[in-house]
């Protein structure tokens, strides 16, 4: 399977792509890709029976898509998280070098990274860590952009992505800041934050806010 396949499967895991059915303009937004390269890839999947598209409906994973997709984010989520905690490195920093480490970690490897690591049950993002048998917490699947003014939410997860986790790194957001919505900016504009801890407010792109999960 190529990369890019994988980052599709990824991504529609991310998207809650087993609970809910996935828009293409969704994949689109978190893959940073055009419209029509959505529609190509998913056409490919689906022969694969990886996912199941219902026109006009969204885009689910199959019970083989499923299965697929949690072992390459167990994999690459573990590496994620050793590289942050053990290795001190930025989050922002970590997506690349644990797409490589992905591809070269045995299962028995994948096991004894999670024993060493405590059993972690989130990534520094906020991403679910499968256990050895595949379980995994349920995470919220509310998307920022969705939250109506005057709500205090608090961010669970950010979408995989090292220029969206650099972008909001620099606002001073990540998994576990809490904020509250001011207000949603018309014409796809921003939507304004203030950060609970200092009272700070925050502008947060349209497309990124559809990358934040919250609950």
């Amino acid at each position: 399977m190529t990369p890019m396949k994988e980052d599709y499967i990824k991504i529609i895991f991310e998207l809650g792509g087993t609970e809910r059915k996935i828009s293409n303009k969704e994949i689109a937004l978190g893959l940073d890709v055009a419209a029509g390269s959505v529609t190509e890839m998913i056409t490919k999947l689906v022969e694969e029976k990886l996912v199941i598209h219902e026109p006009y409906a969204g885009i689910t994973l199959t019970q083989l898509g499923h299965q697929l997709a949690i072992e390459l984010v167990r994999k690459h989520r573990l590496w994620e998280t050793f590289l942050v905690d053990d290795l001190k490195y930025e989050v922002a920093d970590v997506h690349s070098e644990a797409e490589v480490l992905e591809h070269q970690t045995s299962d028995k490897l994948a096991d004894a990274l999670y024993d060493f690591l405590g059993k972690p049950k989130f990534c520094p993002h906020g991403g679910v860590i499968p256990d050895e048998n595949g379980d995994y917490p349920e995470s919220s699947n509310i998307v920022l952009a969705d939250i109506e003014d005057g709500q205090e939410i608090k961010i669970t997860r950010i979408i995989d992505n090292h220029d969206l986790l650099t972008y909001l790194h620099n606002l001073g957001v990540s998994a576990n800041t809490k904020v509250i919505v001011l207000r949603h900016e018309p014409f796809e504009g921003p939507i304004i934050v203030k950060r609970l801890a200092d009272k700070t407010e925050i502008s947060i792109s349209f497309k990124a806010a559809h990358n934040i999960f919250v609950q």
